[in-house]
């Protein structure tokens, strides 16, 4: 036994508490993510018939508290049921927006490009989230515009449930989510394309998705329903993820599924789960597959149970994802929405969600967590936000590059000249145009390979192709600066220390 003299046991007293209030070691790079659900107004807009002034308000009521968190992404649901939350050729307005489907914001100004330029004024990046397949939210067709799929094509309808559904089996309908996607890429600064976990419909008892007549026609030779309807959805996921590249090689594809693949009682290389549904036998969905074919940048499974679960063990699922990840970023999606919310008493105790925080960061190859829904922490949890901020959240942390990018940013940084004014130095360069953010951090004479993201000082978009404004206030009284851009992949620059006497 050992035995502890006056003087050593002040010691280990000591050093046990400066663990329980140290932070958690603190990663540069982590993804840090929200969801922004918009359906039915889960998270935003309060109402679609709020006015626009309003809406904006509210929306950066959740980035700022979000930012106050130091999170870096923000995944905001821009399709919810064949509609859109900006001009579409291909989908009306929304009504979660508007108040009513088709009618136009009142302004002249796009409100996704605002979303997304108050989002990266913040620093973080902007994930669009689309639900492919969803055609509607409930069976009162007569509130659905004219300009509504259901309306313009009635062939690609399936009712299932109390909800009608695209049939993912009819190469029109592919092609048509396809080309919401290029509009979507094509005409906005976004940095993300996002999927949720719905492509086939989760199962309802009783009820049976009547693709029957697409099978027959599209199913190749001694093709199993099964493997026909995980075909399908393949195919979207194929052409979404070349679509994207060809457009802007930069913006990322990542999809969240269900978070149980299988159960290892249908299959030995499932998890060790008794999960009701799985995201391949149920939702036709094969992320495994996607991952080996190099179709995604980031996968985000939905391990929304508590740490201990029985039949389905966070800590379980989140150990065998990890085990099971391949060629593309993997982040954890927590359920926040569940604390002090849910029959599973874990989740009220305040340490439910911080225990799987750590438990991702200590399991390699997790990069980071996503959050739903966004105001899950907002709503009377201040005390789980609170050690979250200053146990997991302290610092910033730059969000990850995709798997297929490393490495410094290749473009060329060259610095023309500086100006100040009374109230900011002005950064004049040969060319801004691959880059997105720029960080600032302090500097000594001598350069230095690297900076520490402790050390950043702020980090801002760029928004314009030669120069750039630093507010003296930001800068003190520092007579020079280190200057790291971050290019559109992700990518840091090399330093350029700028005098500022």
């Amino acid at each position: 036994m050992v035995k502890y003299t006056p003087l050593l046991l002040l010691l280990v007293l000591v050093l046990n508490s400066c663990a329980i209030f140290n932070p958690i070691a603190q990663p540069e790079r982590e993804f840090r993510g929200f969801w922004v659900a918009t359906v039915v107004n889960i998270d935003w807009p309060k109402s679609g018939s709020d006015p626009v002034e309003k809406q904006k308000a509210d929306y950066l009521k959740i980035l700022d508290f979000y930012d106050s968190l130091n999170f870096n992404a923000a995944i905001v649901q821009v399709r919810t049921a064949g509609d859109a939350f900006y001009a579409s050729k291909y989908a009306p307005w929304s009504r979660f927006l508007t108040g009513e489907e088709g009618k136009a914001p009142q302004t002249d100004e796009s409100i996704l490009g605002w979303m997304i330029a108050e989002t990266h004024a913040r620093g973080m990046e902007f994930h669009a989230w689309l639900n492919p397949y969803r055609a509607t939210f409930d069976l009162n067709t007569e509130i659905l515009s004219p300009e509504h799929d259901y309306h313009r094509h009635p062939e690609w309808m399936l009712k299932y449930g109390k909800k009608y559904y695209y049939d993912p089996g009819l190469p029109d309908v592919r092609e048509r989510m396809v080309s919401v996607i290029d509009e979507l890429v094509s005409n906005f600064d976004i940095d993300a394309v996002h999927f949720d976990d719905y492509f086939y419909p989760y199962t309802i008892t009783g009820e049976v998705f009547g693709d029957s007549l697409s099978f027959d026609k599209y199913a190749s030779e001694n093709q199993s329903m099964g493997d026909w309807r995980r075909s399908n959805i393949n195919l979207l996921v194929k052409y979404s993820y070349e679509i994207i590249k060809a457009r802007k090689p930069w913006v990322q594809f990542g999809i969240s599924p269900f978070g149980v693949w299988k159960n290892k009682s249908t299959d030995p290389r499932g998890s060790d789960t008794q999960a009701g549904q799985t995201t391949y036998e149920n939702l036709y969905a094969d992320p495994l597959l996607w991952m080996k074919r190099g179709w995604l940048d980031y996968l985000v499974p939905q391990v929304y149970w508590s740490m201990d679960l029985p039949v389905a063990s966070h800590r379980k699922i989140v150990h065998w994802w990890a085990e099971n990840t391949t060629n593309s970023n993997l982040y954890i999606g927590n359920g926040p929405y569940k604390i002090r919310n849910n029959n599973d008493k874990a989740w009220d105790k305040k340490n439910e969600l911080p225990k799987q925080l750590r438990f991702a960061r200590d399991t390699k190859g997790v990069q980071g967590n996503a959050f739903f829904s966004a105001k899950s922490l907002m709503e009377s949890k201040a005390d789980v936000v609170k050690h979250l901020r200053r146990k997991y959240y302290k610092r910033e942390a730059l969000p990850p590059t995709s798997p297929w990018m490393s490495g410094r940013a290749t473009a060329h940084l060259e610095i023309k000249s500086t100006q100040k004014t009374n109230d900011a130095i002005v950064i004049n360069f040969r060319d801004l145009k691959p880059f997105q953010f720029i960080t600032i951090y302090p500097s000594v004479k001598k350069l230095q390979s690297r900076y520490p993201i402790k050390k950043l000082l702020v980090k801002f978009p760029i928004v314009d192709s030669s120069s750039i404004i630093l507010p003296k206030r930001i800068l003190g009284k520092r007579k020079q600066i280190a200057v790291i851009l971050i290019d559109r992949f992700g990518r840091e620059s090399e330093p350029i220390v700028v005098d500022l006497r």
